[in-house]
């Protein structure tokens, strides 16, 4: 069992690129930095998600990117004042 450490200092995704094709779907999750934190598990359950054009590839609140045309768009996690990215390129 870790220890618990002070609170979380930002946040992180599973990957920092991803490429689906048009139609389908892959899904990101979030972790607090550190993993560990005492409130590690709210930092994450307050995350929610954007896209930076949805025209391209849509995003929900559980962290599922559907590509929707060919392009590039950048999804945005936020939780409170923290923020990761994930580059996104949609193709056929």
């Amino acid at each position: 069992m870790q220890k618990r450490v002070a609170t979380a200092n930002g946040i992180t995704l599973s990957q920092k690129t991803a490429t689906i094709k048009v139609g389908t779907t892959k899904q990101v999750t979030v972790a607090a930095n550190p993993t560990n934190a005492s409130d590690a598990s709210a930092v994450v359950s307050a995350t929610t998600f954007s896209s930076s054009d949805e025209a391209v590839a849509t995003v929900t609140n559980d962290g599922t990117i559907t590509g929707v045309a060919i392009g590039s768009a950048t999804i945005k996690a936020t939780s409170g004042a923290f923020t990761a990215e994930v580059a996104v390129t949609v193709t056929e």
